[in-house]
């Protein structure tokens, strides 16, 4: 990074197109993300500082908090973003505050402070994980003498404990918006924050509730992580990338009871590992906006060139000495590693299923669509997609966000136009056993609708806005196992002024520089590096079958194929489809059946593709 900074160190601006937000919050980011980096680093060496980081950023503090600079970084009281940036520098002066800050000059420490200053009294932090940038910049303020407010703190802990949702997971806000956030953000400051000597007299009531709370989301975290490494492809801000190992790391830092330090240093290093070892680093060794290598669409309004760094928050685990138990203990394997599994996350609404012989880990989402019961907006992509894996990526182009086509069931109108489900009503998930064999339940239902979106969006990863038209009402039913899901549709109203033509199900998104396709018959894709999927009706008769292909819609590859069926609309008959997802050869030893008995309750028995039989109620 040091190339691209400015003569007094106070920005590091990467090239490229400019961010969102202007060339001066660029600069500010790439100092204030990488400046966490090194505060970890020299906590981690206890001070030893071979390569003078600390003489390196002290100087580009000193130039970026003078006012008369032209390096001076953008306050807190000219650009929301900079109350982002001030917590990583509050963070980072905090861990090396013997090493840096106590070697500052009184002047320049006076100006730091005045710079932090402005988030004491500021209500306009929005009421999501920014909460607590603002709470630990104040914790700084306070530990050094500067001013602070015990009403804000008070506030700002009030807001995040009604974030917290069931199992140690929490919502980023009001909404059903459960994404990386949870662990990189809302579980990681708050075991920073509570080691800060400003925290004192706030933390000690909380410490204990906030580690049991990251003790159990860790029981489901480490089960989102492939064995190849791959977190979820799922929510917004994947520029981060390995971010999504800092959770494990806070686990660490936490001394969890739960997850043995082996399998949470497995975890990290191998979301880490993941991206170095597939391209995220370029010819230069930056990171660039998008997934492994370089895919400017994932970006959100906000993503400039230096965005990227806050994956270093997944390098937290530096911050720990090397004699610390965690690096000299042997890795243990993942969950996903050890045995299949299916699981039930009950706050974001989620079957997981991880399979051993291909690593993968799938999951069918029931719950999460980053609104509120009863939106109107569209789905974004990102959150509301019935499926997301570590091997799979949702269609992120513009049509991916007007007009949902992957792991979607929707009726189609006259125009051709996908329905829309946000705001869905959540059904119950489980794992029943089903004769001895765990079977994953779920469902939701509700009003969809079709979307003309409005032309200008905010970008930030929630659903389109624009006009909608109530399209009916769907109900989906999913039973998981192994690579596989059931997905029971039943179409419960339509609108009689120009109606639905067709009902549509589709499957994974699978992506690639080539992909097989095979569109007739059960409609099947297959990327060149052998993940395949499929989908075959198992209850009703298509009237049309295929495999749409999408060209550089999402970051895993240039070309995206999703299998897909169509169905007629008609209201309260079901209809059941196979979804499979698998990484390598995979093998049908028995034709999948299903066959409901309705009644009281409507009881579903199926043939799984492996020839194991189970019985199930739908809720």
């Amino acid at each position: 990074m040091r190339p691209f900074a400015s003569p007094g160190h106070a920005r590091i601006t990467l090239p490229g197109p400019e961010g969102g937000y202007g060339a001066d919050v660029d600069g500010l980011e790439g100092f204030a993300r990488t400046f966490l980096l090194a505060g970890f680093r020299i906590a981690g060496e206890r001070g030893a500082d071979p390569d003078d980081l600390a003489g390196w950023y002290a100087e580009g503090i000193a130039t970026g908090t003078d006012p008369t600079s032209p390096e001076r970084w953008v306050r807190l009281d000219e650009h929301p973003q900079a109350k982002v940036e001030a917590a990583s520098l509050a963070l980072a002066l905090d861990l090396t505050r013997p090493w840096l800050w106590d070697r500052l000059a009184p002047a320049v420490r006076e100006r730091v402070v005045a710079y932090l200053a402005p988030a004491v009294g500021d209500s306009t932090y929005p009421r999501i994980n920014w909460v607590w940038f603002r709470l630990v910049v104040q914790a700084f303020l306070r530990s050094v003498g500067g001013p602070w407010s015990a009403e804000d703190v008070a506030e700002d802990l009030a807001t995040h404990d009604g974030f917290l949702r069931e199992d140690g997971w929490m919502a980023d806000g009001h909404e059903r918006a459960f994404d990386h956030y949870v662990g990189w953000a809302l579980h990681v400051y708050p075991q920073l924050w509570a080691r800060m000597p400003g925290a004192e007299g706030f933390a000690e009531q909380r410490r204990v509730r906030d580690t049991a709370l990251l003790d159990r989301f860790l029981l489901d975290a480490v089960h989102l992580v492939g064995a190849d490494g791959s977190p979820l492809v799922q929510g917004r801000s994947l520029t981060y990338r390995f971010a999504a190992a800092a959770p494990f790391w806070a686990g660490v830092l936490a001394e969890v009871p739960s997850t043995p330090p082996g399998v949470l240093r497995r975890a990290a290093t191998s979301v880490v590992r993941h991206f170095t070892d597939r391209g995220a680093l370029d010819g230069h060794g930056l990171l660039s906006l998008g997934w492994h290598g370089s895919w400017p669409r994932i970006a959100q309004a906000y993503s400039g060139p230096g965005s990227p760094y806050w994956a270093v928050k997944g390098m937290l685990g530096l911050a720990l000495p090397a004699d610390h138990p965690v690096w000299t203990a042997e890795e243990l394997p993942l969950p996903v590693e050890r045995d299949d599994f299916v699981r039930s996350v009950t706050a974001p609404g989620w079957l997981v299923s991880g399979t051993v012989a291909d690593g993968v880990v799938r999951v069918v989402n029931h719950g999460t669509d980053h609104a509120v019961p009863g939106d109107t907006r569209g789905d974004s992509p990102l959150y509301a997609r019935l499926g997301y894996s570590t091997a799979t990526s949702p269609l992120l182009d513009d049509r991916g966000w007007a007009d949902p086509h992957d792991q979607a069931v929707v009726l189609i109108d006259a125009e051709g136009r996908a329905s829309h489900r946000s705001g869905m009503t959540v059904g119950a998930t489980d794992v029943v056993d089903a004769g001895g064999i765990g079977v994953g339940t779920g469902s939701s239902s509700g009003v969809v609708r079709w979307l003309a979106p409005d032309e200008v969006q905010q970008g930030h990863g929630s659903g389109w806005t624009g006009r909608h038209r109530d399209a009916g009402a769907v109900t989906v039913h999913s039973l998981v196992r192994g690579p596989w899901e059931v997905r029971l549709v039943r179409v419960d109203d339509v609108v009689q002024d120009r109606p639905p033509t067709a009902l549509r199900v589709s499957g994974w998104a699978v992506a690639g520089t080539d992909v097989d396709i095979v569109s007739t018959g059960s409609p099947c894709a297959r990327a060149e590096d052998g993940t395949r999927s499929a989908l075959t009706v198992l209850l009703g008769r298509p009237t049309d079958s295929g495999v749409s292909v999408h060209e550089d819609a999402g970051p895993l590859g240039p070309v995206a194929a999703v299998p897909w069926v169509q169905l007629p609309v008609v209201r309260g008959e079901w209809f059941a489809t196979l979804l499979e997802l698998v990484s390598g050869a995979g093998s049908w030893s028995a034709d999948p059946e299903v066959r409901l008995d309705p009644g009281r309750t409507t009881w579903v028995t199926t043939r799984w593709p492996d020839g194991a039989q189970t019985r199930t109620a739908l809720s």
